[in-house]
């Protein structure tokens, strides 16, 4: 089995399906990357991996605690739980919400960027509330790469603004050219610099 050497780690809320579906009809990643999801949502079981699998070229699965990291796969958060990236996998945490949220968009990509450092390409998609702004800073402290949606182009413009606002998003473009550039940074093919 190949191993995953590049890692996208994703985060909306509100409206933040809508958005991860358009980007996974789009997105051409490389064959050694893998993508990493955290949307906020009630603590139910829902159809999501269903929903985001339609249209997408990418197998999407729910991870569950240890799951080995597999390339060309899209793995999103169940619900309730916090959802960790580690060297070659992911694990799985009921600690306290973070901001409310469980999943917390802050723990994955604090998390991604201690795993995979200049590797990880994060990504703030549409939500009301700021989380994520945290775990773009580690990602961006550790050498990755952050990209956020347009807040003109969100369904809710809180969430990306935060992160434009703190200065740490490298790409800023709106949600129908989000796909490209995406793989354009995995492949190490775009330029970093203030948005």
């Amino acid at each position: 089995m190949s191993e995953v050497r590049r890692l996208v780690a994703l985060g909306g809320s509100w409206g933040g399906i809508t958005a991860l579906q358009t980007i996974l009809r789009r997105l051409d990643l490389p064959d050694d990357a893998a993508m990493v999801a955290v949307l906020h949502r009630q603590p139910v079981r829902s159809p999501l991996v269903d929903v985001l699998t339609r249209g997408s070229g990418y197998p999407v699965e729910e991870a569950e605690d240890k799951t080995s990291l597999r390339p060309g796969r899209v793995y999103v958060a169940p619900p309730d739980y916090h959802l960790l990236v580690e060297p070659g996998w992911l694990s799985l945490s009921t600690e306290e919400p973070v901001r409310y949220s469980r999943p917390s968009i802050d723990v994955l990509l604090e998390s991604a960027a201690d795993a995979f450092a200049d590797r990880v390409v994060a990504v703030i998609l549409t939500g009301a509330s700021d989380d994520g702004t945290a775990g773009a800073r580690a990602v961006h402290r550790r050498g990755g790469t952050v990209i956020v949606q347009d807040p003109k182009s969100a369904e809710q413009p809180v969430m990306p603004r935060s992160v434009v606002e703190a200065g740490l998003g490298d790409h800023v473009a709106p949600l129908g050219d989000l796909a490209a550039v995406i793989a354009a940074a995995v492949r190490g093919r775009s330029r970093k610099g203030p948005a």
